[in-house]
């Protein structure tokens, strides 16, 4: 994200779009196997322009069905978009995640934070609740407690509470945050592209399906990863290692 003026703001003017098409751009090319996402500046991202939240997306249109309506078409394509991506995502929370910046964190498979990062649902000081999906994302990132603290609360989180609560994985310092998060893509991305692609949809259908629908899945996928190239190639390298000891 590169709008530093704004701390890398979400409802300013084209923010979503740019989102949704990096997303079917990553889907569409079969050569990408991770993506990390980080905020230009101080920091990760702040969440909701103030002025455009009233403008575009509140009082400022006159009517609640407009409102609905911004939501709808604005920010809430937004999650839609970032969880179907097919490909791992890591956030590398560089500062403060706000509102929806903290929201946005969660939709991210595997957090990183700097040791400078902050998090925080903001929603509820200003008389607002998550309009971006944070009551459905916050839970299953910290678990259904710490997920009402922030959220009734409001208040921030330093990034050893995330660590704490399992918000990020790890901690590390800020001048060596896009270092590791570099690795960590490096690491992911050398593996067959189509079988992360097919464990990251696995992961997130688990999160609402039940098991025997999820093994139904399983046994579809598990089908298709056994005739694939990169599969044979595992195996035979595997099978030549084992005959080499």
């Amino acid at each position: 994200m590169n709008r530093p003026e704004t701390r890398n703001a979400l409802s300013d003017d084209g923010v979503v779009e740019e989102f949704v098409a990096c997303c079917e751009q990553v889907n569409a090319d079969l050569s990408v196997r991770a993506v990390v996402l980080t905020g230009a500046g101080s920091a990760f991202s702040s969440g909701g322009n103030l002025k455009s939240i009233r403008d575009k997306m509140g009082a400022g249109l006159g009517e609640p069905t407009l409102s609905r309506q911004a939501y709808r078409a604005g920010i809430q394509r937004l999650p839609l978009a970032w969880c179907n991506l097919e490909v791992p995502t890591i956030a590398a929370v560089n500062g403060p995640a706000y509102g929806a910046g903290n929201d946005l964190a969660t939709m991210c498979d595997i957090r990183i934070a700097s040791a400078r990062a902050e998090f925080s649902e903001t929603f509820v000081k200003l008389g607002l609740i998550a309009g971006d999906g944070g009551a459905w994302l916050l839970p299953r990132a910290v678990g259904l407690s710490n997920a009402c603290e922030m959220a009734f609360t409001g208040e921030a989180i330093d990034a050893e509470q995330a660590l704490r609560w399992g918000l990020v994985s790890r901690v590390v310092p800020a001048e060596q945050l896009m270092d590791a998060a570099m690795d960590l893509a490096k690491r992911i991305a050398a593996n067959p592209p189509h079988a992360l692609r097919m464990t990251k949809r696995l992961i997130r259908e688990g999160q609402h399906v039940r098991l025997d629908t999820l093994l139904e899945m399983s046994a579809g996928f598990q089908a298709l990863a056994h005739h694939t190239a990169d599969h044979e190639a595992a195996l035979q390298g595997l099978l030549d290692q084992r005959a080499r000891r």
